[in-house]
Order: C-alpha cells, then sequence, then structure tokens
C-alpha cells in the first residue's frame, strides 16, 4: 500500500462521525455482519446493493457502506478489514495494485489470475468474474455504422481520415484512448474534437454529427437510449475490467461454500448490457439504486418481491 493511500485513508477515517457513508474506524472482521462497500459512482452502489439484498435474502446479516470513495480509499479499507466484500473492477484493481505496470490484458482468464495472485498477499480472496465489463468504448451514431457497415473499430481504418473523434482533452497522449487507438488500430481521424470524458458533451457531439466516434463507457445509459452502436475491440485495446466481487479472507472461512454461491450466482446474471440497463434505470429515470437492485433480483428469482 503506497504512503498517498495511507494517508487518505487516515484522513478519511478521521471523519467517520460525519456520516453513513464513511467507514468505520475499528476492523469489522469479528462482527457477525458481512460489510458491503462501493465506489462513489451510481453503477458502483447499484452492484454493492444487489449483493447486499442477494446476501440478506439468503439469510446473511449485511452492513452497507456504498459510495464512499475512490479505489483510494476503498482497497487500503479493505486490506485493513474495515469493509468486507467490494465489486471490483478487474483491470483497473490490478493496474492499482500493481502501482501502474501495466499488467492487466484484454484476456479475462489471464487478468483474473494476476489479480487473484496480487490479492493473495493482502488477505483478500477474488470470486468469480461477472460477464459485464466497464471499459472505454468507442461509439459511432446508428446511422454511420449501418452507413458504413461498422461493427468492429477495425472496420474504421477505410474511413478514419475522413471522420471526427471525439474525446476528454487528455485523450490523445492515453494509451487506451487517441494514442492506443492509433498505435493498436493504425487510425488516423481527420481531426480531434475536445468533449468530457464520456459525458453529456460527448453524448450530445455524437448525437449531433459533430463527432463521428467518441470515446464512451461500455455500460453508459446514453448507448440505449440514443442507440448508438458499440464498436467491438476486434484487437484486444482495452484490459479486461469485468465486475468482480473482491472479499476477505475471514469471510469465506466464517461461512464457506454457501456464500460463495450466493455471491456467484449474483456474478453469473451481470452482462455488460443488463448493467447498462441498470445504469439506465438511476440516472435516466431517477430510481434509487436500493430499488434497482431489488427489482432486478425479483426478476430473476434471487429476492422475493414480497420482503
Amino acid at each position: 500500500m503506497g504512503t498517498r493511500a495511507v494517508g487518505i485513508v487516515s484522513i478519511v477515517l478521521s471523519l467517520a462521525a460525519c456520516g453513513p457513508d464513511v467507514p468505520q474506524t475499528t476492523s469489522t472482521l469479528n462482527d457477525d455482519a458481512i460489510t458491503v462497500a462501493s465506489f462513489e459512482f451510481p453503477e458502483s452502489v447499484v452492484l454493492g446493493e444487489i449483493y447486499a439484498q442477494a446476501l440478506e435474502a439468503e439469510g446473511f446479516n449485511v452492513k452497507r457502506q456504498l459510495g464512499i470513495g475512490s479505489r483510494e480509499l476503498v482497497e487500503p479499507s479493505l486490506e485493513r478489514g474495515l469493509v468486507e466484500l467490494v465489486p471490483e473492477y478487474a483491470g483497473s484493481a490490478l493496474e492499482f495494485l500493481a502501482s501502474g505496470e501495466n499488467i492487466a490484458t484484454s484476456d479475462e482468464e489471464l487478468t483474473h489470475a494476476r489479480l487473484v495472485d496480487a490479492f493473495a498477499e493482502r488477505g483478500v480472496d477474488v470470486l468469480t468474474p461477472a460477464p459485464a465489463q466497464n471499459q472505454n468504448g468507442f461509439a459511432v451514431a446508428h446511422e454511420t455504422a449501418e452507413r458504413h457497415g461498422l461493427e468492429a473499430i477495425s472496420d474504421l481504418t477505410a474511413i478514419d481520415e475522413d471522420l471526427a473523434f471525439g474525446g476528454p482533452p487528455e485523450c490523445p497522449e492515453r494509451p487506451l484512448c487517441l494514442d492506443g487507438l492509433e498505435s493498436t488500430y493504425g487510425l488516423e481521424f481527420d481531426r480531434f474534437v475536445t468533449l468530457d470524458a464520456g459525458g453529456p458533451l460527448t453524448v450530445s457531439a455524437l448525437r449531433a454529427g459533430t463527432v463521428d466516434v467518441a470515446l464512451l463507457f461500455t455500460t453508459d445509459a446514453a448507448i440505449q437510449e440514443n442507440d448508438f452502436v458499440l464498436l467491438e475491440d476486434d484487437r484486444g485495446l482495452q484490459p479486461a475490467e469485468n465486475v468482480t466481487p473482491v472479499v476477505r479472507d475471514e469471510v469465506i472461512e466464517r461461512h464457506g461454500d454457501r456464500f460463495v454461491g450466493v455471491v456467484d450466482a449474483v456474478s453469473r446474471l451481470i452482462t455488460t448490457a443488463e448493467l447498462r440497463a441498470l445504469n439506465a434505470n438511476v440516472t435516466l429515470e431517477g430510481a434509487s439504486p436500493e430499488r434497482v437492485a431489488a427489482a432486478w433480483l425479483a426478476e430473476r428469482g434471487l429476492l422475493d418481491p414480497r420482503d
């Protein structure tokens, strides 16, 4: 754990009395509950709720520390036993633990195996990943895809010199953004348009035709809402980012296969398309993460709708 991460944790934990979203300063490992945590963005909160409610439905005592902050806070909190279960993203977690050594790859099995090794010395088990991945994605309008027969990123090579690409200011220098598109796919767009990081500016520009190709995250509800076409990363530029529950060893030692079975049963059902729809429920329709999680679980027979 880096000095900076420890400093962040120490500062935030000293403010634990300020509200329920900040983890407690004492270990949760010896209490009777499983403390589920998440990062501070809506998708992560929904995922935390899904796992928490699924466990509660099977009789487990669960506490929540959802939306508590960035990985710089959440991961050290997991190591210290302040929280016990976190729905992680495989590639990003691995890069964080490896201090930027870029050992995450597009190979899902290899990235998972490396994540298992990275967490093993920290007292954390890595459970079965979900099919869902929240990655950098590159999207075009439906009309553009139909006109040019676009399905994969490599299909852009025949027309890239006539297209405008939109992304955040740092995109041209980032290996997983424009720099990577140039080096991995050989793409040379007509121009780059500075937008935001997959936010409303990007969505508006792609919808209006100001740009032809844009960076969006693969679970973004705007893809579904606007009928954008997400191009397949057919040359494996992006690292695998499967939603992957990570849990303190002590939880598995205490609860065993019954606990793992519940978590794995949930993970198997979370696809990228499902996660995109869940995000739409929260960000576009204004539903609460609790209700979205409960409805999703009930539809799949993992929660009694009368509960």
